[in-house]
Parts: structure tokens; C-alpha cells; sequence
């Protein structure tokens, strides 16, 4: 792999990410634009103890532009994008409409592919290797900012989930916070370790989850993914290394290898859920990552991806409604066992 860092016409940090060694990346960007201007703030609630984001300035991001005015495919022809390069393999750069940004942190674009009708799902085992080699690079440099305390790396994909850009990509952002989600992990977490004389959660679940068998969806050397016991959404898939580490950096090389097969076989098997005429299903696919403070927390939490589609059957979507919504209390209508069964039905054969 190949890093070369550059920069935009406003100032902002690009990144391209190469398979190849002899690749020059001079390419400058030659777009009018103006600096920078980002209102985003933190704000404290009182009630919940959470932190919600107020970034007004992302009212006027780009909205569904048309496929030949996409700013995350490579320059050509005449017309600039974000990416001044004619091609590319990865791309990261600063998001224009951060929603956080300056001392609240720092959010970025990943692009996978030049290519604007591709999905991840697509991609070669190469390529995947590469995002993932990315998302580890930007975990570590993230992690050297003063300002971020935990490093999420995550993908949108479908108009469903609010996918304002069709081209296939990703964001990272880097929190100033421990987000209330991992707060609460690691909360059960010290409480497990309390209630058990000091065995790992973690460990625990995945334990409970091979052992039982039936929620298991696809088994590797170095990965294991299930569907959880408690699962929130219709179908839902946590993919743990087998080796318990606290983020991307700490990921062994055999796991980092074995990877992008494991990860592609999940992917296009969400894309056969419901039936090979159905369009592709929108997902979450969200990187879990130990924040930085608190070392033995830090020691004791596993990185694991989840993965979650929106859509509950053939045409129909879950909302959050009422209870989800106003209570934070899930209603599943695909049993988790269920859920797994098709998923193991779908696998490429």
C-alpha cells in the first residue's frame, strides 16, 4: 500500500491510498472554493447525560446530486470533484459539512471505488484489504489528535437509511466523547467483570453464541458472525475477531487477511435476503472501537463490527416509532434465530 497525503483548495486533507508503489499523485485541485465555515457544537443534555451535535451549516451539504455531477468520483473530462485525481483505488478526505470539526473532533469521507454504480459489496478481496487498511491507518492518526477520544468508521448505504450521495463510500468520524452507545458497553461491561469475579463479556457473549450454535451465521479461522441474541433490528450481524482487541490497530495480521472474505461474504449475502429481484438492501455497517481513556476498560473491550438493515421484509421498512423512538425500547418483528437461518440459506455457494 501507498499513502499520499495532499491538500484541497480550501485547505482540507486528501488521502489516496494505492495497491501499487509507483503511483505519483500531483494532481491539484483547482476549484474556486471558499474556506471552510462550520458552525458544529457540542451540547451537554442534562436529562440523559448524552451529547448531541448541533452542526446547522450541513443544511446546505450536497443533496442527491445527478450522476455526472457526483463529487466523490475522480476528476475528468473537465469536471472537478473532491478527488482532483482521474482515478483512484481509496480516497479520504475532510468532509466539507463536518458534524464535527475544530475542537468537537473531526469527520471524514472514505471513498471505496472510483467507480459510482459499484457498491462494497463488489468490490475485490485486493480493494477490501485496502479499505480496511485505511480505516486502520485513519483510526491511528485520529488517535494522535488532542481532541478525539474514539474513532467510529462506518458505512450508509441505501436511500433508505438517508444516503444523501450515491457513490459508494464511508465516513469516519473522530468523537471528542466516549458515545453513549459504548458508554453503555462498557458499563455492562465492568458489571459483568464485578458480578462474574473478572471474566470478560465480551468473550462471554461470543462464547454463549458458538456454543448455542443457532444464531451463528458464518464461521472462519480468525472471525466468527452472528446474529445477536437480543438482536434490535430484523436482521442484524456482529462479526467478532476470534482474538479479542481493542481496535483495528491491535488486529492481528491473519485476521487482517482473512477479512475482506469474511466481510464480502456478509455483504452480498444481505444483498440476497430477500430474493434475488429485490434492489440492494439498505445497511449500517459500523465499526465498535475502544475509546482512549480508561486503560483497563480499554484492555478488556473487543472490536467487532455490526451490521443492520432498515428493511423488515420485501418492500417494508422498520421504523422508529413510538417506542424505539420515545423510549429506546426495540420491537423486532424477525426472531433472531430466524433471521440467522436465512442468512445461512443465502450463503454463496
Amino acid at each position: 500500500m501507498k499513502k499520499t497525503s495532499t491538500r484541497l483548495a480550501d485547505g482540507r486533507e486528501l488521502l489516496y491510498y494505492d495497491l501499487r508503489d509507483d503511483v505519483v499523485r500531483d494532481e491539484t485541485d483547482t476549484r474556486p472554493l471558499d474556506p471552510v465555515s462550520t458552525a458544529s457544537e457540542i451540547r451537554r443534555d442534562p436529562l440523559l447525560g448524552d451529547a448531541v451535535a448541533i452542526a446547522s451549516h450541513r443544511q446546505g451539504r450536497t443533496y442527491h446530486p445527478p450522476a455526472d455531477d457526483c463529487p466523490l468520483c475522480p476528476s475528468r473530462d473537465g469536471r472537478h470533484s473532491e478527488i482532483p485525481a482521474a482515478g483512484y483505488d481509496v480516497a479520504v478526505f475532510e468532509n466539507r459539512f463536518p458534524s464535527l470539526a475544530g475542537d468537537s473532533g473531526r469527520c471524514e469521507v472514505v471513498c471505496f471505488t472510483p467507480d459510482h454504480d459499484a457498491s462494497f459489496a463488489d468490490l475485490t478481496e485486493e480493494q477490501a484489504a485496502l479499505v480496511l487498511e485505511a480505516w486502520t491507518d485513519r483510526t491511528a492518526e485520529l488517535a494522535e489528535l488532542p481532541q478525539v477520544e474514539q474513532v467510529f468508521c462506518f458505512e450508509n448505504r441505501g436511500a433508505e437509511i438517508g444516503v444523501t450521495l450515491g457513490h459508494p463510500h464511508g465516513q469516519i468520524y473522530g468523537y471528542p466523547f466516549t458515545t453513549p452507545r459504548t458508554a453503555l458497553m462498557l458499563r455492562s461491561l465492568a458489571e459483568h467483570r464485578e458480578r462474574t469475579g473478572g471474566r470478560n463479556l465480551f468473550d462471554d457473549l461470543v462464547a454463549r453464541e458458538l456454543a448455542e450454535g443457532v444464531r451463528v451465521v458464518l464461521e472462519a479461522e480468525h472471525w466468527v458472525a452472528f446474529v445477536p441474541y437480543a438482536a434490535h433490528w430484523p436482521y442484524e450481524v456482529h462479526l467478532y475477531p476470534r482474538a479479542r482487541v481493542p481496535d483495528l490497530r491491535a488486529l492481528g495480521e491473519a485476521a487482517r487477511a482473512e477479512f475482506p472474505r469474511v466481510y464480502l461474504e456478509l455483504l452480498r449475502r444481505f444483498d440476497r435476503i430477500f430474493g434475488e429481484a429485490e434492489p440492494p438492501t439498505p445497511y449500517i455497517s459500523a465499526w465498535h472501537q475502544a475509546p482512549f481513556s480508561g486503560p483497563a476498560d480499554r484492555r478488556d473491550f473487543a472490536l467487532h463490527l455490526e451490521l443492520f438493515t432498515v428493511r423488515r421484509t420485501s418492500g417494508k421498512l422498520k421504523f422508529l416509532a413510538g417506542s424505539e423512538s420515545g423510549m429506546s425500547v426495540f420491537i423486532n418483528d424477525v426472531p433472531p434465530e430466524a433471521a440467522a437461518r436465512r442468512l445461512r440459506e443465502v450463503a454463496s455457494t
